[in-house]
């Protein structure tokens, strides 16, 4: 028996969708509680759902309101998370409690993706993805997204990954787990902030029909796991590397000196990347995870009219 489905609340809207195979498109709900500040972090959650809903989809952010997992939030329940203190940044290995003790989390990438497999919703928009943090040969933190996109059978569009991580060690890591990373309309694997790491992308599509192509005869075949369609942030919102790098530094070593260890880490820096380039990073933090938004609806979209033939 499926005994997760006593931990779902799945809103109407995502529900009808979900009755009639209509495309739906997953989102996170930490870039609510952790990955931006208010009123920011509440006008980016409604933004993206709107920009889903005008592309053809339907927005599904998840999030777990007092031990309940939600499928859809309400206005209300995102300005819980948008506003109050003891909200718990939620991985895999944090749902057990975060259920179990009725608390009350914003997810991440991989509380997502097992959310968005439990009501079979396989298109999700993010920001950036987790990986290998730079200096991982000897604090060995690696991101459980990675892990996660081995198994759980859902797509993920993403600016890449966060450019405070090592990057070619996270390609390594995804190339070992057996992921596929798609460049969406580029060759180079988009560095968050930047739209070139100078890492290749193993493969390449250029628009949302080939791309729905690509997940459905992977699931098909049966070959368990998650995609990376790595998409680069728009042009005119790209940031100087240069500048990206020395704030990176900075708040690298900033971290270091105050002790910041574990899933506290990526909030941290991304803070502290946000004070040093006097708001920039924030920008760019919202312009990519929109473009993410849509190019995600755009693929639901075309995966929706494979999966309904």
């Amino acid at each position: 028996m499926n005994h997760f489905i006593d931990y779902l609340d799945i809103n109407k809207e995502v529900l009808d969708g979900l009755r009639y195979y209509d495309p739906i498109v997953a989102l996170e709900s930490t870039i609510i509680s952790h990955g931006m500040p208010y009123p920011e972090n509440i006008d980016t959650a409604l933004a993206l759902e709107k920009i889903i809903r005008d592309n053809g989809a339907i927005p599904a952010t998840m999030g777990i309101i007092n031990g309940r997992i939600k499928v859809g939030l309400t206005r209300e329940e995102m300005e819980f998370l948008a506003s109050s203190k003891n909200i718990i940044k939620t991985s895999r290995r944090d749902i057990p409690f975060v259920v179990g003790m009725g608390l009350s989390g914003g997810t991440t990438v991989s509380a997502t993706m097992i959310f968005a497999q439990y009501a079979g919703i396989r298109v999700f928009a993010t920001g950036g993805m987790g990986g290998v943090h730079r200096g991982a040969d000897k604090s060995f933190d690696i991101s459980a997204d990675l892990t996660e996109l081995s198994y759980t059978n859902v797509a993920v569009v993403c600016a890449g990954v966060k450019a405070i991580l090592d990057i070619g060690l996270t390609l390594e890591q995804l190339e070992t787990l057996g992921v596929p990373v798609i460049g969406y309309g580029t060759d180079d694997f988009p560095a968050f902030y930047t739209r070139k790491s100078g890492f290749k992308v193993p493969m390449r599509v250029n628009n949302p029909q080939d791309c729905a192509k690509v997940l459905k005869t992977k699931w098909n075949l049966k070959l368990d796991g998650g995609v990376i369609i790595a998409n680069p942030i728009p042009e005119q919102y790209e940031a100087q590397r240069e500048d990206i790098d020395k704030a990176i530094e900075i708040a690298l070593l900033e971290a270091d000196k105050n002790g910041i260890k574990g899933k506290e880490v990526t909030p941290y820096l991304l803070d502290k990347i946000k004070d040093i380039t006097s708001g920039k990073s924030l920008e760019a933090n919202m312009a990519l995870v929109k473009n993410n938004a849509l190019v995600a609806a755009q693929i639901a979209v075309e995966y929706s009219k494979l999966d309904n033939e």
